[in-house]
């Protein structure tokens, strides 16, 4: 599977002379022929979301706005490896989802191709790039023949070069949620004047993710496996839930794995009807076994690998709050009403901040954020103070005003005296 870094040189060396040559040849037809996108009806629309797990809820709004608006039925093309996680919010039906496999280039290449053909097949009216300058996938757009095309356009400010290849670019805005750019992408497909400026309308200023509705089923299937998991059945506990993993993409978002125990034990001397649960992947295992080895207390469960993507709403539902990394996880709540305390270093909350019951922490530094639109979203950093800096008593102090505000059984210690300042 081609790395992060590799996805990137092959986009920067392959994307830049591939998107001038489409973008020239654009020009030269539309000296031949006037394009009537305008024109055509907007039935079926796919939004292009490839890398990032979490942004998919983010971009659930846009979504759930342009069904809205025009009736329209939302497609989507992502990888295979994200499918569940579009899953998450369930705003695009499984038939409806376009899927690439990035297992090697041979295999991405085929995938592509077929895609290409399959999305002719399925005749959609319109397309909406979700992606941060991702040059690949503007060509990819143009290839599909779909001639009613939204995607970000640097114009003279924030972005890379990808060439001239929408019909309604919008300028990205640094200074505005990613779920809001998403929704004003939405926005730009149906402007009349091109290249685009839409207002900000005041109800996507707040943008929210539409919460999922648990059947009794899949909240009983996520209990009676956590009964097997620790022993004995879900009693009046409450169940804190920890995510101390962040993708390959970018490991600079890693708080420190001391600073996850501290905080741990910490809870736990605090509150006596309190299980922390360490969650993730199945590859994420090496991280939560170590942290629950060093916690060394059986109220601390490891539990990576033991639930689906698609069964994490139940387990969110079940949990008193959630403690993450700035990683899918913090995302995938807002389908739930879980505190999420999420904690933020190389990227910014001002982008990136999770749409559901969130309380975001940074250090603040003065170096963070040091990945952009700009930049691929790359970091030569390799000692990430932005998160280590993040102390472990505010983090703390965060988590304990989540749990303060139900009634309680404390422990005797004073745990705050163990975490320090």
């Amino acid at each position: 599977m081609p790395g992060p870094e590799a996805m990137r040189r092959m986009d920067r060396w392959l994307g830049v002379p591939v998107c001038a040559l489409l973008s020239g040849m654009r020009r030269a037809a539309r000296t031949w022929r006037r394009t009537r996108a305008q024109e055509q009806a907007v039935r079926r629309v796919l939004f292009v979301q490839l890398a990032e797990s979490g942004s998919m809820v983010l971009a659930d709004p846009a979504m759930r706005e342009l069904t809205a608006r025009s009736g329209a039925q939302a497609y989507c093309l992502t990888f295979a490896h994200n499918r569940d996680s579009l899953a998450i919010a369930g705003t695009v039906a499984p038939e409806r989802v376009f899927v690439m496999r990035t297992g090697s280039l041979r295999v991405l290449v085929t995938d592509a191709w077929r895609f290409l053909r399959d999305v002719r097949r399925e005749r959609i009216d319109a397309l909406i790039d979700l992606e941060l300058f991702s040059r690949l996938t503007a060509a990819l757009c143009v290839l599909t023949g779909v001639r009613r095309r939204a995607g970000f356009h640097r114009f003279g400010g924030v972005g890379l070069y990808r060439g001239d290849l929408y019909t309604h670019p919008l300028a990205f805005n640094p200074q505005l949620h990613m779920a809001q750019n998403y929704l004003m992408l939405v926005e730009a497909l149906f402007a009349e004047d091109v290249p685009p400026a839409p207002r900000v309308p005041a109800a996507m200023l707040v943008p929210s993710v539409c919460r999922r509705e648990l059947g009794a089923d899949e909240l009983a299937v996520v209990r009676e496996r956590m009964g097997r998991l620790r022993g004995g059945p879900i009693g009046d506990e409450r169940l804190v839930l920890v995510n101390a993993n962040a993708s390959a993409m970018l490991p600079q978002r890693r708080w420190p794995q001391a600073h996850f125990v501290a905080l741990v034990r910490a809870t736990l001397a605090r509150y006596a009807d309190v299980r922390v649960l360490l969650i993730g992947a199945e590859d994420d295992r090496a991280t939560t076994a170590a942290i629950a080895d060093e916690v060394g207390d059986e109220r601390c469960a490891d539990i990576a690998g033991h639930f689906a993507l698609g069964e994490l709403p139940a387990l969110f539902a079940l949990g008193a709050a959630l403690v993450s990394n700035d990683s899918g996880p913090a995302h995938f709540a807002a389908v739930t009403a879980l505190p999420v305390i999420a904690l933020f270093g190389p990227e910014t909350p001002v982008l990136f901040r999770p749409l559901g019951n969130a309380t975001v922490i940074s250090a603040g530094l003065a170096c963070s954020p040091c990945v952009n639109a700009g930049n691929q979203r790359r970091t030569r950093c390799t000692d990430n103070q932005c998160m280590r800096r993040i102390a472990v008593a505010e983090v703390f102090g965060a988590l304990c005003r989540v749990l303060d505000a139900r009634p309680l059984r404390l422990a005797p210690r004073d745990a705050l005296a163990e975490v320090g300042a």
